[in-house]
């Protein structure tokens, strides 16, 4: 498995956003909810429009952990939501292809790696990225990794900090501001 990195500068993240809507609502979608929620894609993809619609809250079972997962949509997702299901079926699949079909994660993979090459990063990005991303601005903002560490399931905060990236960008600092 290659180690993709989390958006870090919210620049990039807003210019990817705006390179997604220009290509598709659907595609615009999956990558705010992958940023505002945390979830892993095989979660994202694997959810239909009765999971989301006149809902206020996202409940799941993973697929990962089987563990059961709820967290309130925020406005920005709500305003995505409504936008993408008009028309739609609540049995239907909420990410799908121009043939119908659900969406897979080598799709989305390539979605994500077009737009952020698009806006020119550099770094390893890959369908990951957008829970990383979550959780290094989730971090960022809050500063509390036992919340982040309950919210992403990871089993310490160790691990937590070395998912996001904290503990690598913490090793970087303290070279360029160590000199002899």
């Amino acid at each position: 498995m290659n180690i993709v990195e989390p958006i870090r500068n919210k620049d990039d993240l807003k210019r990817i956003e705006h390179t997604l809507e220009k290509q598709s609502l659907r595609d615009l979608l999956f990558f705010v909810m992958g940023t505002n929620s945390g979830l892993r894609i095989s979660d994202i993809l694997g959810l239909n429009v009765g999971d989301v619609r006149g809902k206020t809250h996202i409940c799941i079972t993973e697929k990962k952990t089987h563990k059961h997962k709820r967290f309130p949509i925020n406005q920005k997702l709500q305003q995505l939501i409504i936008r993408h299901i008009e028309g739609k079926k609540d049995k239907e699949p909420l990410f799908t292809t121009v043939y119908n079909n659900r969406l897979d994660r080598h799709q989305a993979y390539r979605i994500i790696n077009k737009a952020c090459t698009t806006v020119g990063i550099k770094y390893k990005v890959g369908t990951h990225s957008l829970r990383k991303t979550f959780g290094y601005h989730h971090y960022i903002r809050f500063n509390d990794i036992a919340l982040l560490q309950k919210i992403l399931n990871h089993s310490s905060t160790s691990i937590t900090l070395r998912y996001i990236g904290i503990e690598q960008d913490k090793i970087d600092e303290s070279y360029m501001n160590f000199i002899l």
